[in-house]
């Protein structure tokens, strides 16, 4: 026994069922039922038609029975060097004891505590001198106005 296919709906049709339409360019149709043959003439797209195989393959419904569930990836992680640092010494820091890590941390912050005061003692020592020195301070804007104003009066 030898079925057709709708040319609207997918479905199959069965000998002595169906209608056969022939559009002008000899392109032969076979609808199933009025309904499908009707939406075929309104040109409705059977995509859109929920009931329709088209539709159905389009939105993936009614085959999971047929598709085995899919293996996720599992992502593997890669270590890496970064600019700065080769792979050992990123290695080698991770290695270190935890308490190790942190007296170095506090020693480095210490360090820079002590550069800071320092850097404060020297700004400190250098106004000192320029207030002895006696300088007026000025800043480089009030530099410039004084320059430019310095040139009007001269012309």
């Amino acid at each position: 026994m030898r079925t057709e296919i709708d040319s609207f709906s997918g479905n199959r049709i069965y000998p002595g069922r169906g209608k056969l339409f022939v559009r002008g360019d000899s392109k032969v149709f076979r609808f199933v039922a009025s309904k499908s043959a009707s939406l075929f003439m309104q040109r409705k797209n059977p995509r859109r038609i929920a009931w329709t195989v088209l539709y159905r393959r389009m939105h993936k419904k009614g085959i999971t029975e047929e598709v085995s569930k899919k293996r996720a990836r599992r992502t593997v992680k890669r270590q890496r060097a970064i600019v700065g640092a080769t792979l050992e010494v990123i290695k080698e820091k991770r290695s270190i004891r935890p308490e190790v890590r942190s007296a170095a941390r506090k020693e480095s912050i210490a360090a820079a505590k002590q550069k800071k005061i320092e850097e404060a003692k020297n700004k400190a020592e250098k106004s000192k001198a320029t207030k002895a020195a006696g300088g007026a301070k000025f800043s480089k804007q009030q530099l410039k106005g004084a320059a430019q104003k310095v040139a009007a009066h001269s012309r």
